[in-house]
């Protein structure tokens, strides 16, 4: 088990690193386009938070897999942002959701500095960052509206959906080996999240 559970986290964080490069994309579609059409920074955002989150839930469990690739995935994330500020005409919306995402992250790092109970810290901290990767593959969703409206899926990041979508079973897989309810249930959550989310394309394809 131990040698498959190494073969999962391996094969997990390349295709979560593939997955991140995925905003290239969606942000290249920005620039030929001059614009970020109808699109949210929600994803965007939300991808920011989640990698934050689960960079400081690595440190405290010292798991190397997820220490790399949500330093990886931070760094990628907060470029797509800046990325999506520059092309969208709603910059406000953009610097409201990122204060609201400084906010939470000096909280959670002030409470992880300050918390003597490492046990209780990766409880709280392995809860939110739970929370916070469902708003990631819900993100998406914010666009659904928009979607049944117009019966047109170009408002979605195909790229990013797909990819979270088989990234999301092999996370499933690796939390359901390590036994830590933190990594299954988000991405259960995401894994039928994203399949909704592609069926969408199958119902209205662009």
């Amino acid at each position: 088990m131990e040698g498959f559970k190494d073969i999962i986290a391996t094969s997990a964080s390349i295709c979560t690193i593939l997955q991140f490069f995925t905003g290239i994309l969606v942000c290249q579609k920005y620039v030929q386009n001059g614009t970020t059409g109808d699109s949210s920074p929600l994803p965007f955002v939300a991808g920011f938070l989640s990698s934050c989150m689960w960079l400081r839930y690595g440190f405290l469990l010292q798991d190397s897999s997820l220490i790399i690739v949500n330093t990886i995935g931070a760094a990628l994330q907060l470029a797509y942002v800046i990325t999506f500020y520059f092309y969208t005409i709603t910059k406000s919306a953009v610097v409201k959701q990122m204060l609201g995402v400084i906010v939470a992250l000096v909280v959670m790092l002030c409470y992880t500095q300050y918390e003597s109970d490492l046990e209780q810290a990766k409880i709280y901290i392995g809860f939110v960052a739970s929370l916070m990767t469902i708003l990631f593959f819900a993100a998406p969703l914010t666009m659904l509206a928009h979607v049944l409206s117009v019966k047109n899926c170009d408002s979605l990041p195909l790229p990013i959906i797909l990819a979270t979508f088989v990234c999301s079973i092999q996370w499933l897989i690796y939390g359901y080996i390590l036994s830590d309810p933190f990594i299954q249930v988000p991405n259960l959550l995401g894994t039928l999240i994203s399949a909704f989310e592609l069926s969408l394309f199958l119902i209205y394809p662009s």
